[in-house]
């Protein structure tokens, strides 16, 4: 009985997919990042890009994209309460398939339905408060992103 535990542990493990997850809370002043492992399945918060150039925001994310060499991208896909689309769901579909064929890595999007509240939540729970939140936020909210991609995935497991 013990081998066969093993075995499927093993077995497990060996099918788990691996490698780096980068997550992104899209906005048109701000984009939030974050990173993760999909074997461990905890997202980091990582950077924010604040650029108003397209161009220039694409180039930041080259370059970390070039150094976390990840594997997948997650995109946090807004709408309204009730999951109908706005103007921002229809730039965030937009974005995503921009960084696909940009970085030639598939794309997934994610329901980010009260991300920064959750965000800004737990932020407030670590001790940050008020204009201080501001510059961690959309990070902050892009680690919720992909911590909701992880959680989907592992209970799809």
């Amino acid at each position: 009985m013990q081998n066969q535990v093993n075995q499927h542990l093993t077995l497990k493990t060996h099918h788990t997919p691996m490698g780096t997850v980068m997550a992104f809370d899209f906005g048109e002043k701000h984009i939030g990042v974050a990173v993760g492992d999909l074997q461990l399945g905890l997202a980091h918060p990582l950077a924010t890009v604040s650029d108003v150039l397209t161009e220039r925001r694409f180039d930041s994310i080259a370059k970390l994209i070039e150094e976390w060499q990840p594997v997948l991208l997650v995109v946090g896909l807004p709408t309204h309460a009730d999951g109908t689309e706005h103007e921002l769901t229809r730039l965030s579909r937009r974005f995503a398939r921009r960084l696909e064929g940009r970085f030639n890595i598939k794309t997934a999007l994610v329901d980010e339905r009260y991300t920064s509240i959750t965000a800004s939540t737990a932020l407030r729970e670590a001790g940050v408060k008020g204009k201080k939140q501001k510059p961690l936020l959309d990070q902050v909210a892009a680690q919720q992103i992909l911590q909701s991609y992880f959680d989907r995935h592992y209970a799809l497991a």
